[in-house]
């Protein structure tokens, strides 16, 4: 029984402590960029797989995740070094590569609405790990969400025919949705709610993901079924770390139980001491402002150049987060 079992057990059963809260780590960039996912080195040119997984080990080995996101490529070669057999960190494989996340230098795909799309065979997933990620997004467009439910219909009955469990994950689009006089977290809520509805246990994701869209989204979302719809958040894709620690400290006073982390959403120096950070803010209590100073400390001490000076790393710059800083605190 992982780590994240007796977590999801506890938060399914009310009993949900600061210590349950559960940090995925995403290092799938391969599935996203190709060639370009893991950066550049010091001297500009990009740098190559091994060193793309050698960044992976590090925070399995950290133990400050409780599940690592990977493609399945990755997952093999871990499972074969036996990797996760020495640590209580869940391996998952990331299940769905729409068009959207096709980052590729000199691609145009996310412009579009995705198209629904799995490189992985599942049964070829099964061996190496038994949960991954299925990810997708509404447009209020019917063709669109019809061609995209149907798609995680088929997707849901192969994996529990070969005992895979999931997480889903709804992103907000890229592109603009219309809403009419409806915000969109509403509309968010209540698509993602309607399409669970019809779901039988043996196929339901173990969490859902989303983005954060203020304090009363995220309660009424996480309020719904508290026992059967478990809530997290998304990546950070904006801001300072300041805004990006501050965004979880909001999330989870609201009712998220989970959150992603991943460099190719939110450019840190270095993910072990950025996910330290995140469990200070969650596990410790501490303010986003107390956990952006101790991560610039950290910083010196490791002789990692921050991206942008203390002063302007404490700054809230998403607006969403700054109006809503006072009532959190």
């Amino acid at each position: 029984m992982r780590r994240i079992d007796e977590k999801l057990a506890k938060i399914a059963q009310g009993r949900y402590g600061p210590r349950d809260f559960i940090l995925t780590f995403c290092k799938d960039a391969d599935l996203v960029r190709g060639c370009s996912a893991a950066g550049r080195d010091e001297s500009g040119r990009l740098r190559n797989a091994p060193a793309y997984r050698a960044d992976m080990r590090r925070v399995i080995e950290s133990d400050l995740a409780d599940i690592v996101l990977s493609s399945l490529a990755n997952a093999e070669i871990f499972s074969e070094e036996g990797i996760y057999a020495r640590s209580n960190v869940t391996p998952a494989v990331r299940l769905t590569d729409n068009t959207d996340i096709w980052l590729v230098r000199g691609g145009r795909y996310a412009q579009v609405p995705a198209v629904p799309f799995r490189s992985s065979r599942l049964e070829n997933v099964r061996p190496v790990a038994n949960l991954g990620l299925y990810a997708l997004s509404f447009y209020n467009d019917i063709d669109i969400d019809h061609a995209t439910l149907r798609a995680y219909a088929e997707f849901r009955q192969i994996a529990a025919s070969v005992g895979l469990r999931h997480f889903l994950r709804v992103a907000d689009p890229p592109i603009p949705v219309d809403t009419g006089p409806e915000e969109y977290g509403a509309y968010l809520n209540d698509v993602l709610t309607r399409s669970l509805a019809g779901v039988a246990s043996k196929e339901r994701p173990l969490f859902v993901e989303v983005g954060y869209h203020g304090p009363r989204m995220m309660e009424e979302l996480a309020n719904w079924d508290p026992t059967r719809v478990i809530v997290g958040l998304t990546g950070c894709k904006e801001g300072t770390t300041r805004d990006c620690l501050e965004r979880l400290a909001q999330g989870e006073r609201y009712g998220a139980r989970t959150a992603s982390f991943s460099r190719l959403d939110f450019q840190c120096e270095d993910p072990v001491l950025m996910m330290r950070a995140m469990r200070r803010v969650v596990r410790e209590g501490v303010s986003s402002r107390e956990a952006v100073q101790a991560y610039h400390a950290e910083l010196e001490v490791a002789g990692l150049p921050p991206n942008r000076p203390l002063q302007e790393d404490l700054e809230l710059t998403v607006p969403l987060l700054s109006r809503n800083h006072s009532r959190a605190a």
